[in-house]
């Protein structure tokens, strides 16, 4: 209404004058005080243009400069050197950086380009393709349904899907073939948080069973079915390993997003939204990014600037069939990290409590316990010394890890080139968004983390 009426004024300067009952009487109103006039009108429509701007990308957390949260200027330049380093090679399109300290931003800046085959300019509200990054928050949704008394970590999975009863362990012969064996003791829901349920991912690197043959990749089912046929299509297949005794990445948390589903009675994105997203002021997350976000999605190079081969993330122009909680929900870079300044001030954000701070504990420490065999490091070449929780990966101990960081930390990353830490101890959160799905992902994930620690100075 505002906006309106401002432009109305600045079209017609006079609209009051020919309205007002002693029009005559003022008719001597000279050009200079009506050129003062629509010089006011058209500041304030300025004024107002500009708040819509800043709205539209408003800093998603309190910003405050680096040195009063200890950490250097010049130390965080680096940061910035190191980007442009990385897009003047073509290595990477460009990035987006959000770092908060004590809850508020020391660094929040978009790099390079959103799209590189049109040479679209990175914006700070670019939505990203999540990947794996979407595990941490379906963990919460199932978190906040366990508050509620809903879903205990010891419920048997069997009790919401009957088909995981009957699923076998495939143990390798020595001839290469399967021997399939009775599970030992069932599929409990907490083996879907902590990735010990025996199911796993097809065409990993990081796994060389042989099982991995018969499984799809991690985004296949939800781009060909909904819930139930993911279900239908997993339950056939053979774990690799029996239930509780060995992290082996892979649908755990897509199925715990199943189990979301069967006790909300909602899609897996309708319950995030009312419990999760909306609640957080996370504007853009979904699994459906809309059409006026479709100009907003960051995109790769058409090949791998490592390996020349072509590459692409599928889920920016193919829609899914079903809510997957591994793998296909979308957000900004500044949607997640109020997502993880939630869970650093113990599930709660602006007066919005998601979860009780003892649950949030509990989600961000180790439950690989000595009888569980740990992979995790496995899976990125910076992960020694990392246990895993309730949805994240948690550092346990000090050194081991090729990356500084302190016990406690908890954090997850995605394959399209997505990452995100929290270190309680430093009351710090890091969220880095790229468009990079080869391995180079890794070696920024790496670098990022060097490059915020060395800048903090107290």
């Amino acid at each position: 209404m505002t906006a309106l009426l401002l432009r109305s004024l600045v079209a017609r300067p006079d609209a009051w004058s020919k309205h007002d009952p002693n029009h005559n009487n003022r008719a001597g109103l000279n050009r200079v005080q009506r050129e003062k006039t629509m010089k006011a009108f058209m500041m304030a429509a300025a004024i107002v243009a500009g708040i819509a701007a800043n709205a539209a990308n408003a800093a998603p957390l309190p910003e405050a400069k680096p040195d009063e949260v200890g950490f250097s200027q010049q130390g965080l330049a680096r940061l910035d050197d190191f980007f442009a380093r990385e897009i003047a090679a073509k290595r990477v399109p460009g990035a987006v950086v959000a770092i908060a300290r004590d809850g508020k931003l020391v660094q929040y800046k978009a790099y390079g380009q959103l799209d590189p085959t049109k040479g679209t300019p990175m914006p700070l509200d670019a939505v990203f393709a999540l990947a794996s990054m979407t595990k941490p928050m379906a963990a919460v949704a199932g978190l906040t349904l366990m508050e509620h008394g809903r879903l205990p970590l010891q419920a048997r999975l069997a009790d919401y899907y009957p088909a995981f009863a009957d699923m076998k362990v495939g143990v390798p012969q020595a001839d290469g073939s399967l021997k399939l064996e009775a599970q030992a003791s069932p599929i409990y829901i907490h083996d879907l948080y902590r990735h010990t349920s025996g199911l796993m991912y097809g065409g990993r690197p990081d796994s060389s069973s042989p099982v991995a043959r018969q499984y799809p990749d991690g985004t296949t089912p939800a781009i060909e079915g909904d819930t139930q046929a993911f279900i239908d299509r997993i339950t056939k297949l053979p774990l690799a390993h029996q239930p509780s005794t060995v992290f082996e990445y892979g649908f755990s948390i897509d199925v715990l997003g199943a189990v979301v589903e069967k006790v909300s009675e909602q899609r897996l994105g309708e319950y995030l939204a009312a419990n999760v997203w909306r609640p957080l002021g996370m504007k853009d997350a979904t699994f459906q990014p809309t059409e006026a976000q479709r100009p907003r999605l960051a995109r790769p190079f058409p090949n791998d600037p490592l390996t020349g081969k072509p590459q692409a993330i599928k889920l920016l122009d193919t829609p899914t069939k079903s809510d997957c909680g591994g793998a296909c929900a979308f957000a900004t870079v500044g949607d997640y990290v109020r997502f993880g300044q939630m869970l650093l001030n113990g599930g709660e954000l602006d007066g919005q409590r998601i979860l009780g701070p003892k649950t949030v504990h509990h989600m961000a420490s180790n439950h690989l316990g000595p009888e569980i065999k740990n992979n995790v490091a496995n899976l990125e070449p910076h992960r020694g010394g990392f246990g895993f929780g309730l949805g994240v990966a948690v550092r346990t101990s000090e050194g081991l890890s090729s990356v500084p960081g302190n016990p406690g930390e908890f954090s997850w990353n995605g394959a399209y080139g997505t990452q995100f830490f929290c270190d309680p101890k430093e009351r710090l959160v890091v969220v880095v968004g790229t468009a990079a799905p080869g391995e180079l992902r890794k070696y920024y994930r790496e670098q990022v983390q060097d490059i915020v620690y060395g800048a903090m100075v107290k």
